[in-house]
Formats: C-alpha cells, sequence, structure tokens
C-alpha cells in the first residue's frame, strides 16, 4: 500500500525525475536517507517503472502527430502476433493500444511529414496480410501534453 508520503514522491518525480535524495526529503520532511530509501522501495516494488527524458518531437523533425486506428480482416493469435511485431519494430510508432469497439489497435505515431505518414499507412500498415482497414486522424494542436498519471 501507499501512504500519503508515498504518493507525494510520486508525484514529485513525475515532475522531475532528476530530484535528488536531498531535493526529496526536503519536499517530503524526510531526511535524504529515508527519502533515498522509499524511492528504492518504491523502484524494487514496481511502482516506478524507469527514468526518461520528454524529447521535442519538432526539434527533432516530427512535424506530424497522428492517431491510427487499425482493424484486422482476421482474428487469430497469430495474425495478432505478427501485427505486433511489425508496430514493435516501427520507431514511428510510440504507443498502441488494443481496443474494443470498431478499430483492433489503436497507434499513435509522429512522422517527418504528411507523406511519411502517408508511406507508414500504405506501404507499412495496409499491406499486413491480417490488416483489413486503416483510419487516420492528424492532430492539429496538442493543447495538454501527457501528463503525469494520478497518485
Amino acid at each position: 500500500m501507499l501512504d500519503e508520503t508515498d504518493q507525494r514522491l510520486l508525484a514529485a518525480l513525475q515532475k522531475n525525475a532528476h530530484l535528488t535524495a536531498q531535493e526529496l526529503s526536503e519536499m517530503l520532511n524526510l531526511s535524504a536517507s529515508q527519502a533515498g530509501r522509499r524511492r528504492q522501495r518504491l523502484e524494487a516494488e514496481g511502482y516506478i517503472v524507469n527514468y526518461a527524458a520528454r524529447l521535442d518531437p519538432k526539434r527533432l523533425g516530427l512535424n506530424v502527430q497522428a492517431f491510427v486506428q487499425v482493424q484486422l480482416g482476421t482474428h487469430g493469435p497469430d495474425q495478432a502476433k505478427s501485427f505486433a511485431s511489425l508496430i514493435g519494430r516501427r520507431p514511428e510508432v510510440i504507443s498502441a493500444w488494443t481496443l474494443t469497439g470498431d478499430a483492433d489497435y489503436l497507434l499513435r505515431v509522429y512522422c517527418a511529414d504528411l507523406s511519411a505518414l502517408n508511406q507508414l499507412i500504405h506501404e507499412v500498415l495496409l499491406p499486413h496480410p491480417a490488416v483489413s482497414r486503416v483510419q487516420s486522424q492528424i492532430v492539429m494542436d496538442q493543447f495538454k501534453q501527457d501528463a503525469p498519471l494520478p497518485t
């Protein structure tokens, strides 16, 4: 179980993973060693999965963000495994979900331009033997950035 201090520690690290044990101790009213031990315990218990830097897609030349819905024509374990393998190898697909409803998968993609998005859809996704339909929505503006999880 997470207590209030654990929740505050997780919230602080989601905002800034670079916080030192000393900085956490000041925020949580603990000693630096207690704050460090709590962080280590939360890592060991799997609450903290990893630490990562958020990059600016535009600075990297990734000017098009889109959500792509994929519907499979055949739904067997081999087709699902094959499609998941394909998606796992595509760097422009930054996250993927299986869904209920009309679409079987939702992909979040970043591409350099519309031509690259078109290529991904028509030369990678649609040729897959299990795929029957692909629908994309291009992001016009992201007014809320990916937020920390509620703690």
